[in-house]
């Protein structure tokens, strides 16, 4: 199968049984919603399919690549975590710079909204500005898969409208799994 197909997921975490035999596909071009309240999984499923956590059994495969770890994942899939994953006391520019390719940097600085940024160290960004830079890193990445967790969280609602856009454009060669639980 083309894309990423993710079948039998379990994970338990103590006598907790969180996931039970989940399956989710995506291909290039569909934004996949994964809606559910707080401590559904949704989160979990996401480290999972990412390699960033074990299941007790998983079968994640991208193409005809298997997933079994972060370093299996890293050129196809991305992950957007609830919490900032910006390294600290780094300029915006230079946190593209590691993330990007020179093209897709070349990219992103031209957008209105992130030139603003580009000198400003990531400890000097708001949580809503942090989220917005990350959004658009992996937007702009050459992952095929995104995995976005709950990423409207502390945006500002213009924000929110440009990363829908964002999205909607990016997916044409990309496929998305988006979390939340305002639904």
């Amino acid at each position: 199968m083309s894309g990423l197909y993710v079948d039998s997921v379990n994970k338990e975490f103590g006598l907790n049984q969180i996931l039970t035999d989940v399956f989710i596909s995506c291909k290039i071009g569909e934004v996949i919603g994964l809606l559910g309240r707080n401590g559904a999984g949704k989160s979990t499923l996401l480290q999972i399919i990412f390699g960033a956590l074990k299941a007790g059994h998983k079968y994640v495969k991208v193409n005809d690549k298997l997933i079994h770890t972060l370093f299996d994942s890293r050129d196809l899939i991305r992950y957007l975590p609830q919490d900032s994953f910006l390294p600290i006391h780094v300029s915006v520019k230079t946190i593209i710079a590691i993330y990007c390719t020179s093209i897709q940097a070349a990219q992103l600085h031209e957008l209105a909204f992130i030139k603003p940024f580009l000198f400003k160290k990531s400890n000097e960004l708001s949580g809503g500005e942090k989220r917005l830079i990350e959004i658009f890193i992996l937007l702009y990445g050459k992952a095929k898969f995104v995995l976005l967790d709950e990423p409207f969280n502390g945006l500002a609602p213009l924000h929110i409208e440009l990363v829908k856009e964002g999205i909607k454009a990016a997916a044409v060669n990309k496929g998305f799994i988006i979390t939340d639980h305002d639904y």
